[in-house]
């Protein structure tokens, strides 16, 4: 069965520039294949803020946007995070997304493109990395940083110089450690079934 990785947008705020940037990533890793590749737009998700009153290590979920989100994310192998940096870190929305589910984000790869102005998101992706390690995702080392000054500087996203051979060098490290944690995940159903 191919891999699934899902290319997260992680920011729902209106103008957002995530949109071309995600839209042109998805087109990337598309031509770069090697997995089954769909956006993940948290704007369609509706989940507003955390609502759930059980942890959610149990997956005994109250509410159908619940239970629709454990359900994307279930459904994925692997992901790549677009994510702009707000005041120092990654967007709340993005971070309220992550705390929905865990299990369902357990033993999976993530690359991370960040952008923003002068440290084109680096800080933002720094961050999320440690989000990320707590909920059992494994982030590659390959990191594409986009400097949104450079990036449109005709009003559209025009790629700079280099990004794409950065993605897609990223792309191979997802898709490697995406295949390699599917193996971990599979070991680990089947001691659960056996137990």
């Amino acid at each position: 069965m191919a891999l699934r990785i899902g290319i997260i947008l992680g920011s729902t705020r209106p103008g957002r520039r995530g949109e071309s940037i995600a839209s042109w990533a998805l087109a990337t890793a598309r031509s770069h294949g090697g997995a089954d590749f769909a956006l993940i737009d948290l704007a369609d998700h509706g989940l507003g803020n955390l609502d759930e009153g059980g942890n959610p290590t149990h997956q005994k979920y109250e509410h159908a946007h619940t239970r629709d989100w454990s359900e994307v994310i279930d459904g994925f192998d692997g992901f790549v995070f677009v994510v702009p940096e707000y005041n120092h870190s990654f967007p709340g929305a993005l971070k309220n997304a992550l705390d929905y589910v865990y299990r369902e984000w357990n033993d999976k790869a993530a690359g991370i493109v960040s952008y923003g102005g002068w440290a084109a998101g680096v800080r933002a992706a720094e961050a999320l990395r440690l989000v990320l390690a707590e909920l059992q995702v494994a982030t590659v080392r390959a990191q594409p940083a986009i400097d949104l000054h450079a990036a449109f500087t005709t009003g559209a996203f025009a790629p700079p110089e280099g990004l794409e051979a950065a993605v897609r060098d990223m792309l191979d490290q997802v898709i490697a450690w995406t295949e390699a944690l599917r193996g971990v995940r599979e070991a680990k159903a089947k001691v659960a079934a056996n137990a």
